[in-house]
């Protein structure tokens, strides 16, 4: 897979990524003064002034929601979408496309390294988009990001998408993505004790249930990673009611994503579905779960760090309070989510002294 860029956009749309740079680049003090209007929510956060700003833009924008799109359209879509925000960066050292032996055929994947010579680690990384959109494009932008700053070996997972191959099959990917990193870590330099399991919002989800697996296992994560989570796909916690639209993950975008994920209604009280629900998840890997203020996703990811602290895991949770759904991709655009992206590397990088 080659790296994607901003060149790749339609005309029109790196028209628009001209318009976001060029925003970026405002003085802090004129972006404050521009979105000094910017809601709060009820536990007293407020959101970020270029967030408010960049999202009373966006909700402007004519045109039907991802979700509201044909299948492959709306996969069109988020690949554009993330290369709008994306952050540039120099050629990596090591960029190199693999294809990983799977259950259902091979999984692509790319490994991503910064500088040549030794790495600290290596991350398994698995992208968001609700199990159905997103791509190792869609995600280029934010392991490249963590990659640099973590000293670390990124390797990114296309794992299977629904509706095509419903629950479990992205399960069974990031298992099979796991195994085969573990068996080619020693290949790349990296030992097998200097592993990170890592992933945003439906990869979160996927980064969790994987560290449940993996439960007993000789090769453990050193650290699981979860991006603003889906961790409960059985229930609407209380931030879907007072998120449920309006900034940028909505509550229609969660049903539409757990309709096409989930072949039976009843696959949501899986706890491979909803790692929340499982009957135990004492002796998981330690875990670093960053949760955004504006977020549906934010109580059900609160619950899980409650729950992984209540049974002895050693977590970290982070409240990026001013910050809303996938703020790992908005890093050029946003000071603040860039900062949050930094404390999640600065993590990685404790987890792998």
């Amino acid at each position: 897979m080659s790296a994607a860029t901003h060149r790749d956009l339609p005309l029109a749309l790196r028209a628009q990524r001209g318009v976001i740079r060029g925003f970026s680049r405002l003085p802090s003090r004129l972006v404050a003064r521009l979105g000094a209007n910017a809601p709060v929510n009820q536990d007293g956060e407020r959101l970020a002034p270029e967030i408010a700003l960049a999202l009373a833009a966006m909700n402007r924008l004519p045109g039907p929601a991802a979700t509201e799109l044909p299948l492959g359209q709306a996969r069109d879509m988020l690949d554009h979408e993330s290369l709008m925000f994306a952050d540039r960066f120099e050629p990596f050292a090591v960029e190199e496309d693999l294809e990983i032996p799977g259950p259902g055929g091979p999984i692509g994947a790319t490994r991503y390294r910064h500088r040549s010579g030794a790495s600290r680690g290596l991350v398994v990384y698995f992208h968001g988009g609700g199990w159905v959109l997103g791509s190792r494009a869609s995600t280029d932008s934010a392991v490249r990001f963590l990659a640099m700053h973590a000293g670390v070996d990124v390797l990114s997972i296309d794992y299977r998408l629904a509706p095509e191959h419903p629950f479990p099959a992205a399960v069974d990917d990031a298992l099979a993505a796991w195994d085969f990193a573990v068996e080619n870590a020693d290949r790349w330099g990296i030992g097998q004790d200097r592993m990170v399991v890592a992933g945003d919002s439906a990869g979160g989800n996927l980064s969790a249930v994987l560290a449940l697996l993996l439960r007993g296992r000789d090769v453990q994560p050193r650290l699981q990673v979860l991006l603003f989570p889906v961790t409960d796909l059985s229930t609407k916690h209380p931030s879907y009611r007072e998120f449920r639209e309006g900034f940028f993950l909505t509550e229609a975008d969660m049903d539409w994503y757990r309709e096409h994920y989930l072949a039976h209604p009843e696959d949501a009280h899986d706890w491979r579905a909803s790692p929340l629900l499982a009957p135990d998840v004492s002796g998981a890997a330690p875990a670093y779960v960053a949760v955004a203020g504006f977020d549906p996703l934010r109580d059900e990811g609160i619950a899980y760090a409650e729950r992984l602290r209540s049974a002895g895991v050693p977590t970290e949770l982070a409240r990026e309070g001013g910050l809303i759904h996938a703020f790992i991709n908005v890093t050029m655009a946003s000071a603040t989510a860039r900062a949050a992206t930094l404390r999640v590397a600065e993590a990685i990088t404790r987890a792998l002294p």
